[in-house]
């Protein structure tokens, strides 16, 4: 049986009188989708993280299956959602950079709308004024990933629409089904899956029958894919959710973090307004509870997931999920006194904000190394919209793309001064910006990365202490050598390293590891790889070569 909800007052109006209410009420979903298209577009870019969707998409369209390099699988992309949306774009000839900047900002524009029009479901027939719209608005990081490259649009819009649906449309099967799609968006919003699965059980209080096939629409898309994941890359999430020990507490840097976001901007100061129109509002509007209190606490335990692992490198990125969910019941606001005095509030604050409040380190790496991201790529790219990164203004980069782009194999580049080895039976680049030397490598070569987020072998070493948060893992030159290289050593690599390396990597969980994610993938590999997923996904090893010999063979 359908939710309804029943209204607190009811208003009678002629249909003259309702087409300007129409007009306004199409003018508040309009204009913040209208503001974030013109916002976003004027900072349009590329990340380089969002690059490495593109080479893998790639490969998918080139027949070579969902693997950053051909022969080895290894999940690179965390949106899984978002990979396959690009890979259906793909054999329309899309430029794929465009496809991902674009479709994003699109998305996000949608997202938007989704909310304003959300809250006037939510509100009924009472009048409204924008109070969180104007809040996110002002805010640059907002403007930035409006655009990017990455999966941040299609969560904004998936965020909106789930909340829609359960303001909506809470007892439709179609609203589990969307609502269980969180950890295919990102593996972190399965946190505001299992949120708005529970509001939508208080809402509706189905039977037990009804309640397990809710779940059963729920649970079956992000399920099937979890047993591909786990049978065929031989691990239960991500690769990059593996290097950046996702489930580690960091609690200090992420705290470091949230100032990193809310300091700069004095986010506090909307975020009071905001309260002081809430809080009045509690006895004079009566709205059902669950849908607002919903985003609200899945937004709060987005946050304290992000704060716990320590955050991200890009300023205020990891955050937004959580602000957009937190402000999506007030994104429009019943009119009121009070809400009237907290908009002007926080639009004094947008103007200032939009105008004014910036990071100290525009256009570079800042403190704890948390990066203006954007600003960083403009920067070395000398173009203020980089999509297909040239790297005009960092000849360091430039220089290793057009070396991994003339190597003819077997090479083996490492970074700068580029130097090259033979041995490897394609040309082989290691270099630390993934997604740049995913575009300079040729698709059937191999772009590793001594990061992790696409070389299982990295991805499983252990982290280096006080390192950049999610760049803290450096897998040495000696491990990559003894798993691709033959041949001539580079300069400075010690020999003694790469033979203590390739002996460990025919040891215990090493041999494994390359085994799930090298051996051909038969029916046998692929039950061995499901049934090993949660013993390999938390396997690391030490990065000294001898140690790992030691430990994974027994030596002494």
């Amino acid at each position: 049986m359908a939710t309804t909800y029943a209204p607190t007052h009811t208003v009678e109006f002629t249909e003259d009188a309702a087409r300007p209410r129409r007009g306004l009420r199409a003018a508040l979903i309009a204009l913040p989708a209208l503001v974030i298209l013109v916002a976003g577009f004027q900072r349009r870019w590329m990340s380089d993280d969002a690059l490495i969707y593109v080479r893998t998409v790639r490969q998918i369209l080139a027949g070579n299956g969902p693997v950053f390099n051909p022969g080895e699988r290894a999940e690179a992309s965390t949106g899984t959602l978002w990979q396959w949306l690009l890979a259906a774009a793909g054999p329309t000839g899309v430029d794929l950079a465009q496809a991902a900047v674009y479709g994003g900002l699109l998305l996000t524009a949608a997202g938007f709308a989704l909310a304003a029009f959300g809250c006037l479901r939510l509100y009924g027939s009472s009048a409204t004024l924008p109070l969180g719209a104007p809040l996110l608005l002002a805010l640059p990081p907002v403007w930035d990933f409006a655009t990017s490259g990455l999966e941040t649009g299609l969560a904004t819009c998936w965020l909106a629409g789930g909340w829609l649906l359960l303001v909506t449309r809470p007892a439709s099967v179609w609203t589990s089904v969307v609502f269980g799609l969180g950890p295919l968006v990102r593996p972190d919003l399965g946190l505001v899956s299992a949120v708005f699965l529970g509001a939508q059980w208080l809402l509706v209080r189905p039977g037990r029958r009804r309640t397990l096939a809710g779940l059963g629409a729920a649970l079956a898309l992000p399920a099937a894919y979890e047993i591909f994941r786990a049978g065929y890359y031989g691990h239960l999430v991500p690769l990059p959710a593996v290097t950046k020990e996702a489930s580690q507490s960091l609690w200090g840097r992420g705290f470091t973090y949230l100032g990193d976001f809310a300091g700069p901007y004095l986010l506090w100061v909307p975020l009071l307004f905001v309260l002081a129109a809430v809080l009045p509002a509690r006895a004079s509007v009566r709205v059902p509870w669950v849908p607002v209190l919903a985003p609200v606490l899945a937004g709060v335990l987005c946050w304290v997931y992000v704060i716990k692992v320590g955050g991200d490198f890009m300023h205020g990125r990891m955050l937004l999920p959580g602000l957009f969910l937190m402000l999506l019941p007030v994104f429009l606001a019943p009119a009121s006194r009070a809400t009237a005095l907290a908009s002007v509030g926080v639009a004094v604050w947008a103007a200032v904000c939009a105008s004014v409040l910036r990071i100290e380190y525009e256009g570079r790496v800042g403190p704890g190394g948390i990066a203006d991201e954007r600003g960083v790529y403009v920067a070395q790219n000398a173009d203020p919209h980089p999509l297909h990164h040239t790297f005009a203004g960092a000849d360091w980069h430039a220089r290793y793309g057009r070396a991994a782009r003339t190597a003819e194999p077997p090479a083996l580049l490492f970074p700068g001064p580029v130097q090259l080895a033979a041995g490897a039976p394609t040309v082989t680049g290691v270099y630390p910006v993934l997604g740049h030397n995913g575009t300079a490598v040729p698709l059937d070569g191999a772009a590793l990365d001594p990061i992790g987020l696409a070389y299982p072998l990295a991805a499983h070493s252990q982290r280096v202490e006080g390192g950049r948060v999610g760049h803290d893992k450096h897998l040495p030159d000696a491990w990559v050598i003894a798993d691709r290289g033959a041949g001539e050593l580079p300069d400075g690599v010690d020999p003694l390293q790469v033979e203590a390396a390739r002996r460990a990597l025919r040891c215990g969980g090493l041999a494994e590891l390359r085994e799930a994610t090298q051996a051909p993938l038969t029916t046998r590999r692929f039950l061995a790889n499901l049934t090993g997923s949660f013993q390999r996904t938390g396997f690391r090893f030490p990065n000294d070569p001898a140690q790992a010999e030691r430990e994974l063979c027994g030596r002494r």
